[in-house]
């Protein structure tokens, strides 16, 4: 790593990706097209993706891509799922084209040209095995499983074409189906981008909410503004007044935040609208992420990222202990507008004016508290920072980062959950190299039952194999009101700020962004915060790992890891993230967190999984 400077460098790193390659989306850092890869025609023919599962009544529309060498001609083609045949057309293609029985409703599908098939053939959408014949010859084969809604089938780079087909010479083709991986339809693939020495201002919430107003008001440009949520009336001032001085103001919320749209955001958006800002929603059925969950700001050359959501409670201060920065990096700025260019512009969005009629509004009663400013903002200089993007890159690239410490390693989130939680295990090896590992959770009402289920689980790990693993649920402060920040210090020199929750729907369903900064003085800024959450007030009431093992071992034997609110929304199979909810305050439940500190109670010895 390297110093600060005024000339930053930046790489794409293909690290951590979950994504099919032919999903791979590449940022401006990376090209001078963002988005766009030149045709590469292949050797043989082949099917190169599978949409057999549409939005449409009875996925209408559903097509396969062929691609071809050049001038092929298919009028002897054929295509078969073993039940029923279909026939190409008499015609000669050169570039990819997307094949299907319903030529209208697939061209509103697909840039791609297309072509009709004449006959019968239908793409089960539980899984299909499809083989595609020049006469009597099998030229290739594909297989996939069965698949969700709006996602497209890819083929795999390393699966045999359709020239090994041709060339083994038996007449039937390869033996083997050339299989793939799902991503949804339209959603871009980015790669883990690094940017050296950066200026950047750290800062935690609730203590500096003005920061993130102040560095509104400094717009001169443009300011693209990504949430789940939005239910700011000063951020809302805020970015009118940038308007006023003629900056381009961009807002993209989340469509259907679990609860319903707090309705304040209606009054919120639809005042940026009429001043001049465009506004949209991203969601409805099989939209390309579960929930459009980020928290950024791009800000003419710099870059807003946080933990918090846009609202009072978020960053506007009055509740949640939040993890923030902003990050003065042209080419990280470019990224990740390209990134809110890719998400705005799909085919899932919808202008606010458009979507307020049809969405559910719910009322909303935010904390309003007041909190003292404990940490002050910090201006530090960051020796790199990553841009991690969730579902493409953040998983892999975390566990890396986790794999990576050899000292130590800080996590403070509002909770933790799944089963095989890639980052949770990678955390649990850590400590059995060594690694000093803490781990702060929240103990609201929604919250403490599970966390406290989760603390004891790893209580009993560090107990049972000697780890230097501890946990806590953070009690009652005067700092703060809950915990909402998704937070890691990695060998108290790499910090992990940004919108990624620990469980499996954040990391692999979710558009999430995240920033790592590397270098002591981020680290040791927030893990400051940290070490000062973790003590709590000075009268130490800190929820003690030990009390939970009083608990007993019956909540234990539960699922302790698994999800426990699986919902339907639409066709969109959600799980809710309880500290995203919408609560009111005459659903809160009367709440004791006056746990003290007690003995350490004898557990029996637990497997990992």
């Amino acid at each position: 790593m390297s110093g600060a400077t005024s000339q930053s460098s930046h790489t794409a790193t293909p690290v951590g990706r979950a994504c099919p390659v032919a999903a791979e989306t590449a940022l401006p850092s990376a090209t001078d097209h963002p988005g766009t890869t030149a045709f590469d025609p292949p050797p043989g023919p082949r099917i190169t993706a599978v949409y057999p599962n549409p939005t449409t009544d009875g996925n209408v529309g559903e097509y396969f891509v062929l691609e071809t060498p050049p001038a092929t001609r298919l009028d002897n083609w054929t295509i078969t799922d073993g039940h029923t045949t279909a026939e190409f057309p008499n015609v000669t293609v050169s570039d990819p084209v997307a094949v299907t029985m319903d030529p209208d409703e697939t061209a509103a599908m697909t840039d791609l040209a297309v072509i009709e098939l004449e006959g019968y053939v239908r793409l089960a959408a539980d899984g299909d095995r499809l083989t595609l014949q020049d006469g009597d010859t099998v030229v290739d084969t594909i297989s996939y499983g069965r698949a969700r809604t709006a996602t497209v089938w890819h083929r795999n780079a390393s699966s045999p074409d359709g020239s090994s087909a041709v060339q083994d010479g038996s007449g039937v083709g390869t033996t083997d189906p050339a299989d793939g991986g799902w991503w949804p339809r339209g959603a871009p693939c980015f790669p883990v981008t690094s940017y050296d020495g950066s200026a950047a201002t750290a800062f935690v919430l609730p203590d500096s909410p003005d920061v993130v107003l102040e560095r509104i008001d400094s717009a001169e440009d443009r300011i693209l503004v990504a949430g789940y949520t939005f239910v700011s009336p000063d951020v809302t001032d805020a970015l009118e007044a940038a308007l006023e001085r003629g900056v381009h103001v961009e807002v993209l919320v989340e469509a259907g935040p679990v609860g319903g749209t707090p309705e304040r955001t209606d009054d919120l958006l639809t005042r940026l609208e009429a001043a001049g800002a465009e506004v949209d929603a991203l969601g409805g059925s099989g939209a390309r992420y579960r929930y459009h969950h980020p928290k950024y700001a791009v800000v003419d050359e710099s870059v807003l990222v946080a933990t918090e959501n846009w609202k009072p409670s978020g960053l506007g201060g009055t509740s949640s202990r939040g993890w923030s920065v902003v990050v003065e990096e042209p080419a990280l700025a470019a990224d990740l507008k390209a990134v809110f260019r890719a998400d705005a512009d799909g085919w899932d969005v919808s202008p606010w004016t458009e979507h307020r009629d049809t969405a559910t509004f719910v009322e909303d009663d935010s904390p309003m508290a007041s909190f003292p400013e404990t940490h002050e903002p910090q201006e530090l200089t960051v020796d790199e920072v990553e841009l991690l993007l969730a579902p493409d890159n953040a998983e892999g690239r975390l566990v890396e980062l986790l794999e990576g410490a050899n000292e130590s390693i800080i996590i403070k989130q509002a909770s933790i959950r799944g089963d095989d939680l890639s980052v949770l295990e990678a955390t649990v090896d850590a400590a059995e190299r060594g690694v000093e590992v803490r781990v702060l959770l929240d103990s609201s009402w929604y919250l403490e039952a599970d966390n406290r289920e989760l603390v004891l689980r790893l209580e009993e790990w560090a107990a049972d194999d000697d780890l230097p693993l501890e946990a806590r649920l953070v009690d009652e402060d005067d700092h703060f009101g809950k915990i909402h920040a998704k937070g890691l210090v990695v060998n108290g020199e790499t910090a992990v700020v940004g919108s990624i929750n620990w469980n499996e729907n954040s990391l692999r369903n979710n558009r999430e962004v995240a920033l790592v900064l590397h270098g002591e003085a981020a680290g040791s800024y927030y893990e400051t915060v940290f070490e000062a959450d973790w003590d709590g007030d000075d009268d130490g009431v800190v929820v003690p790992l030990e009390l939970l093992g009083a608990v007993g071992a019956g909540l234990v034997a539960a699922a302790v890891l698994g999800w426990h609110h699986l919902t339907v929304a639409g066709n969109r199979e959600t799980e809710i993230p309880e500290d995203e909810r919408i609560y009111f305050s005459s659903r809160a439940v009367p709440h004791s967190r006056a746990l003290r500190r007690c003995p350490r109670q004898p557990s029996s010895r637990r497997g990992r999984r």
